[in-house]
């Protein structure tokens, strides 16, 4: 029993064509755009989904069935591969903007924080007009250890024991009795 093809492959111009029949001919083009390429052209001949993915070393036709729902959405730029998991490879200027803001001190009012941790940074660098939104605690501490920081030199460490709270009589200094023998 067949199944029914749920995305049809649209009609292409001919510019889109001639760029399709170039990219699957091609010699110097990166190979998953080759393959996409001739995907999509097998498709366009009538060849179906799954004969179209076994012709370029797949195992089914659900990749050939998203390429073509992909391509008619977003035309050719559909043959680039988009990024497939993994870190995201950050600009020179965008870890520069990672290792400024871990140099600028933190203040309680503004950061909500006296301290830098990688979670208070990222906190930080995703809510800043100018900052990263998906940057993660792993990519952070990977910048920071490649511009030459350590977590055990570069942090100023608070008075152990005392933290100041807000509480509804305003901001009162709590010291913690067993200080001294958590210490040891």
């Amino acid at each position: 029993m067949r199944r029914n093809r749920p995305h049809v492959l649209r009609k292409l111009s001919r510019d889109e064509q001639a760029e399709m029949e170039r990219l699957s001919r091609s010699g110097s083009a990166p190979a998953a755009w080759v393959e996409r390429a001739k995907a999509l052209e097998w498709v366009r001949g009538g060849v179906s989904y799954a004969e179209a993915g076994r012709r370029i070393g797949r195992t089914n036709g659900d990749g050939s069935s998203a390429l073509v729902k992909r391509f008619n959405e977003e035309g050719l730029s559909a043959v680039c591969p988009r990024h497939g998991g993994g870190t995201h490879k950050y600009s020179t200027s965008q870890c520069a903007r990672i290792v400024a803001e871990a140099r600028r001190s933190p203040t309680a009012e503004a950061d909500g924080t006296s301290q830098w941790s990688l979670t208070t940074l990222q906190k930080t660098l995703r809510g800043a007009v100018d900052g990263l939104p998906e940057v993660s605690t792993e990519t952070i501490g990977r910048v920071l250890h490649e511009a030459g920081y350590t977590w055990q030199t570069t942090r100023s460490w608070c008075q152990t024991g005392q933290v100041q709270r807000q509480r509804k009589a305003g901001i009162v200094t709590v010291t913690d009795p067993d200080t001294d023998v958590k210490k040891k």
